[in-house]
């Protein structure tokens, strides 16, 4: 790996400047032959605009697409969460006071169309308009970059961010889902959709084609910053049958595949050249009630549904005891933000008392999934839908083919999941659920249930005393657990079987890190 002197960023340490060494190193000797590499996904996302698609499916490509100004050390962590920051397009950055942060930028960064990366394209990337802004082209900014007051180039090579009220996690933000930079001659002239299909940014591998329902190709962008991609050319293909994916894996068409469920873990791994290798997600899979519908419009029937949920017999026999049950939306990562000793419930008997004060008189309520977009998606509904009728609700469930069928009108509960992406409650819980959030955007949380959450999130993100953090945190805790908008199942265990010669590291997210520190072949 380089030579990186790293810091580690604390909160309450937001106003000191951090400043790296940084030596790029490339791992493919002069000459080598490199070859092509080969994913086979479940499924592969609608776009490549970074920011507009910000799922598990598109995180997955578009990260070796894409680079941020500040980069989550992921190698350098030993659980693969990247706690720690270190430079990526950014040198170094320095708190200017709670609310302004300069950034300077690495000289001589190449877009994958010859242009070099300057101040201009980073101003362009988070303009209000895109990320932030009441018309913004992509909506999902807003949790991430709302916040931002202004930014300002200061020469060719150093940038101002400024934000509306002081906050602790701007550099995370620039660091997170969201930040991907963006070059601005090419999303100028190609316009908002022509470069969703065809990005041009400054990561290791540039945009050849793409089709949601085949394949995205991608080749390798010699001119990488942090040296040159070994692999010669990288294709994701959409393969939405675990059984087909093996087989290819095993017959040797695909180097990686992804979405291996726990129960074929030893078997797949039992052949000699293919190893599992895999991470617990910092991410949950979570359940979403539908506050408008006439039966769930009494958050006691919806906390009756949170309670009827074993969740650790959902760990122990779909997952076989390898995915976590966390405390809420409450997580280690967040810190000293984190609450110790908070608990999921689990009470069948409070679950019927509640059914009863509503008056619940057995009235359908069904729960929509996919089959296969999350591992393990339509083992679980099956099993929650007899945890549900076990408590007397009459619950019924139904397997969908699109996310839109699935989330579309009349939807009463339906699964999704939520990713840490911020150490913070900022990150997860408010980027989720808050005013910005998908939930509220949609109005799935109705508005009278969801003020005072939303009060005690915009306290947060204006607030900077660690101990009135955690307070304000609590609070929005309490109340997103009392209105029960969704419910936490867990946190997955996500597995991949690649071919035992290749070195290649998870980390907790569902980026598919293919960048040359990360990325390597056994010399021919």
């Amino acid at each position: 790996m380089p030579n990186i002197n790293r810091r580690l960023l604390l909160q309450g340490a937001a106003l000191t400047p951090f400043i790296f060494d940084f030596v790029p190193s490339a791992f493919a000797a002069a000459g080598a032959p490199r070859p092509d590499f080969t994913v086979a996904v479940a499924a592969l996302p609608a776009t490549l605009e970074p920011a507009r698609e910000l799922s598990n499916v598109g995180t997955r490509v578009t990260y070796s697409v894409f680079d941020t100004l500040i980069r989550r050390d992921f190698l350098g962590s030993p659980d693969g969460g990247g706690s720690e920051l270190k430079p990526h397009l950014a040198t170094s950055w320095e708190r200017v006071s709670p609310s302004e942060l300069i950034v300077k930028l690495r000289q001589g960064v190449k877009f994958h169309n010859g242009d070099e990366l300057t101040a201009d394209d980073v101003v362009y990337t988070f303009r209000d308009g895109r990320l932030r802004g009441e018309k913004a082209q992509i909506p999902g900014g807003k949790p991430y970059f709302g916040i931002l007051k202004d930014v300002t180039a200061i020469d060719p090579y150093a940038v101002r961010f400024t934000t509306k009220v002081a906050d602790v996690l701007l550099e995370q933000r620039l660091a997170s889902w969201c930040a991907w930079i963006v070059n601005k001659r090419a999303y100028e002239e190609m316009g908002f959709d022509a470069y969703s299909r065809a990005p041009v940014a400054t990561g290791p591998y540039k945009v050849i084609s793409h089709s949601q329902n085949e394949a995205t190709a991608l080749e390798a962008f010699d001119d990488y910053f942090l040296g040159t991609p070994t692999a010669k050319k990288v294709t994701f293909r959409a393969v939405p049958e675990l059984a087909a994916r093996v087989a290819g894996l095993v017959s040797g068409e695909f180097d990686l595949i992804t979405n291996v469920p726990p129960d074929q873990v030893a078997i797949i791994g039992g052949y000699d050249d293919i190893e599992i290798r895999s991470v617990v997600l910092a991410n949950s899979h979570v359940l979403v009630f539908d506050n408008h519908d006439k039966v769930l419009a009494d958050k006691r029937v919806r906390q009756a549904l949170s309670n009827a949920i074993d969740r650790q017999k959902l760990v122990d026999t779909l997952w076989l005891g390898k995915a976590e049950v966390p405390g809420s939306h409450n997580y280690p990562e967040y810190g000293q933000m984190f609450v110790e000793g908070r608990k999921l419930p689990y009470d069948p008997e409070k679950a019927r008392a509640l059914l009863a004060e509503a008056g619940y008189k057995g009235e359908k309520i069904v729960y929509k999934t996919q089959a296969s977009y999350y591992t393990n998606a339509l083992e679980a509904a099956q099993v929650l839908v007899e945890m549900w009728k076990a408590v007397g609700i009459n619950a019924e469930l139904q397997v969908v083919e699109t996310g839109d069928q699935m989330k579309g009108e009349g939807a009463q509960v339906y699964n999704w999941s939520n990713s840490t992406r911020l150490p913070d409650p900022l990150g997860a819980l408010w980027v989720a659920w808050g005013p910005g959030g998908e939930i509220q955007s949609k109005d799935v949380w109705s508005p009278e249930s969801r003020k005072a959450f939303n009060e005690y999130g915009q306290a947060l993100e204006a607030e900077t005393d660690p101990v009135k953090r955690k307070e304000l945190f609590v609070k929005m805790l309490d109340t997103w657990e009392d209105e029960a908008p969704g419910t936490i199942l867990y946190q997955p265990f996500e597995a991949y079987a690649i071919k035992k010669s290749i070195q290649w590291r998870p980390t907790t997210f569902y980026f598919m890190d293919l960048r040359p520190d990360n990325l390597r072949f056994p010399q021919a």
